[in-house]
C-alpha cells in the first residue's frame, strides 16, 4: 500500500470522502455478521474491473487503498467486539 503524505489537495479530499463514503456501507449493512465485508467486496470488484479499463488512474489508486484500510478496520473492530463478548 503506498503512503498517501504526497497526495495533493485535490486528492485528499477525494481519499476523505471515498473513506466516508465506505463507512457509511458499513453502517447501511450493520445487521450482518461479518460487518459488511460483501459490501465492501463489491466495491472492491468495480475497483479493479476499472482499474483493468483504465490502469493507471490515480482515483482507482487511492480507492484501492481505502477499501484495503476500511477492511482493515472493520477486522479489528470485529477482533474487538468478539474479544468483549469472551471476557
Amino acid at each position: 500500500m503506498s503512503n498517501n503524505i504526497g497526495d495533493t489537495e485535490e486528492e485528499k479530499g477525494f481519499r476523505e470522502r471515498y473513506a466516508h463514503e465506505l463507512r457509511k456501507k458499513k453502517t447501511q449493512n450493520r445487521a450482518s455478521s461479518h460487518f459488511g465485508l460483501d459490501e465492501i467486496s463489491d466495491e472492491l470488484e468495480r475497483v479493479k474491473h476499472q482499474g483493468m479499463m483504465s490502469p493507471g488512474r490515480r482515483g482507482e489508486q487511492i480507492k484501492h487503498e481505502e477499501i484495503a484500510k476500511e477492511i482493515l478496520r472493520r477486522l479489528e473492530v470485529g477482533n474487538l467486539l468478539r474479544t468483549k463478548t469472551t471476557n
